[in-house]
């Protein structure tokens, strides 16, 4: 399923094979929660460089529904998207409500936030969902645990997702062939919180059980890029190097080359998209906040370096203006060039990784921004 093709240092370049299509690692997937990623067709999405996306349990058992999905042929045919598709277990969404769940052994209950109904996830019914979707990954249900939190409350609900993992690693087999995707993959999540003896033991607990990846959740929560890098740094080189490595909801382009440095295979992350949305637009010399005033009579691009549909045929003067008068192109248009930035920028670090020119790559772009005056 997965091959590390080339190593330099701890940075690797792979390829995982899926039921719809080979992914070249590292890879960066763009969030399509509702069964689309905002603003971009799926033409677009390809010609932007997208391999692999994200849906999501939560949303979609809500809104359509995922028994209706399926009986329309699974996600895929559903977004008329033919590439490979991760869903999450909609673990995140449900600590996200905060006051509004309520969590045991069994699962979580909670309200939904479409029409208020009381709605259960179990590890269970959570993998039924994923299957129904027809996902190629199927995330485990875990519990994101929260920031900051103590060494007990990280502990116990470390312990929680450990025992939901199980049973998740249960329902996956016991339910495959009735899966619209019998030949998805399971992956399972460490969690721990900000302790690394605790990452430890969840790591341990999940290579027993047995999973076709390995998924480094609950970071990206809070805690500050020291506290991210240190536990990366500690867990990482514990992970089986014959598996796919995946950080989940992470993020800027400098975590990015931090996490493929550390030996990150996969990662996601809304801020490409949502950043691009609200004028927040990624270059190789920093974020050009398109709002601002002095982008009115530029003629510049976004990025002159930039080869994307956007930077070759649109003036910063011009996004400037339709993002101030609220037209949806503008969106359209600056969250392509996002994406763009983001798939290139994994398309460079595969290279490098390839050549042995990673450590070249890395200081070159981090010099870029750390040297620039574009988010002033």
């Amino acid at each position: 399923m997965f091959e590390v093709l080339e190593t330099d240092g701890q940075a690797r370049r792979g390829r995982l094979q899926l039921p719809h299509g080979s992914v070249e690692t590292p890879v960066f997937q763009p969030c399509g929660t509702y069964g689309t990623v905002k603003g971009m067709t799926p033409v677009e999405l390809t010609r932007a460089g997208t391999q692999m996306l994200l849906g999501n349990t939560f949303h979609l058992m809500l809104r359509p529904g995922d028994q209706q999905i399926r009986d329309l042929g699974g996600l895929h045919n559903f977004m008329g998207w033919s590439g490979p598709i991760l869903t999450d277990s909609g673990g995140f969404q449900v600590f996200s409500l905060g006051d509004l769940r309520k969590l045991d052994e069994q699962g979580v209950v909670f309200k939904s936030p479409v029409n208020g109904d009381k709605v259960q996830l179990t590890p269970e019914s959570s993998i039924q969902v994923q299957g129904n979707l027809g996902s190629d990954v199927v995330m485990v249900l875990d519990e994101c645990t929260a920031h900051p939190a103590a060494p007990k409350q990280a502990e116990e609900s470390m312990l929680l997702s450990m025992r939901w993992a199980r049973r998740c690693r249960d329902a996956f087999d016991r339910g495959r062939e009735e899966s619209v995707n019998p030949g998805a993959k399971l992956f399972g999540i460490v969690q721990g919180g900000m302790y690394e003896n605790l990452r430890q033991v969840s790591l341990e607990g999940l290579l027993e059980i047995g999973f076709d990846g390995y998924a480094i959740g609950g970071l990206s929560v809070g805690e500050s890029k020291e506290d991210m890098d240190r536990v990366l740094s500690a867990l990482l080189p514990l992970m089986p190097g014959g598996s796919p490595r995946y950080l989940m909801g992470v993020g800027t382009p400098q975590d990015l080359v931090r996490g493929v440095a550390l030996g990150v295979d996969m990662f996601d992350c809304v801020m490409p998209t949502r950043n691009g949305r609200n004028g927040y637009l990624f270059s190789h010399s920093g974020v050009v906040k398109i709002r601002n005033a002095k982008h009115k009579n530029s003629q510049r691009p976004i990025d002159d370096r930039c080869e994307c549909y956007t930077c070759k045929n649109f003036t910063r003067a011009y996004l400037h203006h339709l993002d101030r008068c609220g037209e949806m192109l503008g969106a359209m248009l600056m969250t392509h060039h996002n994406l763009h930035y983001y798939h290139k920028l994994m398309a460079q670090l595969r290279e490098a990784i390839e050549t042995g020119t990673f450590r070249t790559l890395t200081r070159s772009l981090f010099n870029d921004w750390n040297n620039n005056d574009e988010s002033v």
